[in-house]
C-alpha cells in the first residue's frame, strides 16, 4: 500500500458449486486471517479486464475466459495499522483449464517472489462471519 493514494484494482470470482476461490492473507497487527479473490493492481493504460488476464497468468500460470463485470466497490480499510483506499473492479470469470477447479489449494506467485495459498471456500463461511472476505462489501455484491 502506498500511503495517501487510491489504488485501482481488479479481482475475479471463480466459482464452483457454492464456493469461491480466495487467496488467504494475514494482518499481523490485527492478528487475523482474511480472504480475497485473485487479482491485482490496474496499470496505467490497462483495462481492468486485461489486468485480470495478466494477473491470473502471472500468479497462477492460468488462462481465463468469459469475464463478466459485476460491479465496483470502494474500499477504505486498515491493514497492518495503515489506512488503505482501493477502487475495486469485480468480475466473474472461468478458468480455461477446468482441472484447476479440482485442486483444493492453488499456489499464488507474487511479483516479489513470495507465494501464498488460494483455496475454495464456501460462501456460507463468509455469510456467518466464520471467515472474513475482503473487500468488506464484496459479499453483498455477490448475493444481489
Amino acid at each position: 500500500m502506498k500511503k495517501g493514494t487510491i489504488r485501482p484494482i481488479a479481482i475475479c470470482l471463480f466459482q464452483k458449486d457454492n464456493t469461491i476461490l480466495v487467496a488467504e492473507g494475514y494482518d499481523s497487527v490485527k492478528e487475523e486471517f482474511y480472504y480475497r479473490p485473485i487479482g491485482g493492481g490496474i496499470e496505467f493504460g490497462e483495462k481492468s479486464s486485461d489486468t485480470l488476464i495478466r494477473e491470473i497468468k502471472e500468479e497462477l500460470d492460468a488462462d481465463i475466459s468469459n469475464l463478466q463485470f459485476l460491479g465496483t466497490i470502494e474500499s477504505i480499510f486498515t491493514f497492518a495499522g495503515d489506512t488503505g483506499h482501493e477502487i475495486v473492479q469485480v468480475y466473474d470469470g472461468e478458468f480455461i483449464d477446468k482441472s484447476l477447479y479440482n485442486q483444493s489449494v492453488l499456489l499464488v506467485k507474487e511479483d516479489d517472489g513470495n507465494t501464498h495459498k488460494a483455496m475454495w471456500k464456501p460462501l456460507t463461511a463468509f455469510q456467518n462471519g466464520k471467515l472474513r472476505l475482503v473487500p468488506e462489501s464484496l459479499y453483498n455484491l455477490l448475493t444481489k
